[in-house]
């Protein structure tokens, strides 16, 4: 499906490309002390096969499950070829998740300048960019979530740090509207918490929705009117627009 506009824009804005082939040319850059190609021609199609590969494997049976045999023969490179790319099972799990991290870091940390002024429009942004970018690389999030639990305790530690990054951005986004008064003093600090299961929902849940019919412009909306409707102020004088709850 095509990514929403402004995700497109705050992609461009981080200097990211929102493709498979984008992530691998990041990778690549990340993690030059242990793939060994140098070649980005070479690594870019060779990384994306086993990425992809390695994705399909965990999502249908589990990465502990998966054996290097497994990926070998997906991806279709021999179990060297793999080697050159990563050391072990374990540095393969650690480029996945530190690129989901910075992925998010990167596209939600650098929101439209437009939008400081207006917490409301920056609250419906950072609900509607989160869905999409998910929807756009569902099978590295669906990844990062459904296997957190068997994680080594490193890179338990990376996907917890990821889940906090997202609840931090909008903790202060939540903060600042409180301070303008655009969001009600009462308003409870557990929310931040409480949305964060609500986007997962989209993407752990996709299929459920697919067979509904639910398109994510529906469930966004229906998100930000939930999270809008536990903090917006009823008092005059706020940004333009702010007080329309439903839809975004």
């Amino acid at each position: 499906m095509q990514n929403a506009p402004h995700l497109e824009d705050a992609a461009s804005c981080s200097g990211f490309e929102l493709t498979t082939e984008g992530l691998c040319r990041s990778i690549l850059a990340r993690h030059q002390d242990t793939i060994c190609v140098r070649k980005s021609a070479i690594a870019v199609p060779r990384l994306k096969r086993i990425l992809e590969a390695a994705l399909d494997l965990s999502n249908r049976g589990g990465f502990q499950a998966m054996s290097l045999r497994d990926l070998s023969r997906a991806s279709g490179l021999s179990t060297g070829g793999l080697y050159a790319y990563f050391d072990s099972k374990t540095t393969l799990l650690k480029m996945i998740l530190l690129e989901v991290t910075d992925l998010v870091q990167r596209v939600l940390g650098r929101p439209p300048a437009t939008l400081a002024a207006d917490p409301v429009a920056h609250l419906r942004w950072l609900i509607d960019t989160h869905l999409h970018l998910t929807e756009a690389l569902l099978p590295w999030f669906t990844f990062a979530f459904m296997e957190a639990k068997n994680f080594p305790p490193a890179e338990r530690r990376i996907a917890v740090d990821s889940e906090a990054l997202t609840e931090r951005l909008f903790a202060e986004v939540i903060e600042r509207g409180t301070k303008m008064g655009v969001f009600r003093s009462d308003t409870s600090p557990l929310l931040p918490a409480i949305i964060k299961p609500l986007l997962q929902e989209w993407y752990v849940k996709r299929a459920k929705y697919r067979r509904r019919g639910v398109a994510i412009e529906t469930y966004s909306a229906t998100v930000q009117g939930l999270v809008l409707s536990a903090c917006l102020s009823d008092r005059p004088g706020q940004p333009s627009g702010s007080r329309q709850v439903q839809g975004s």
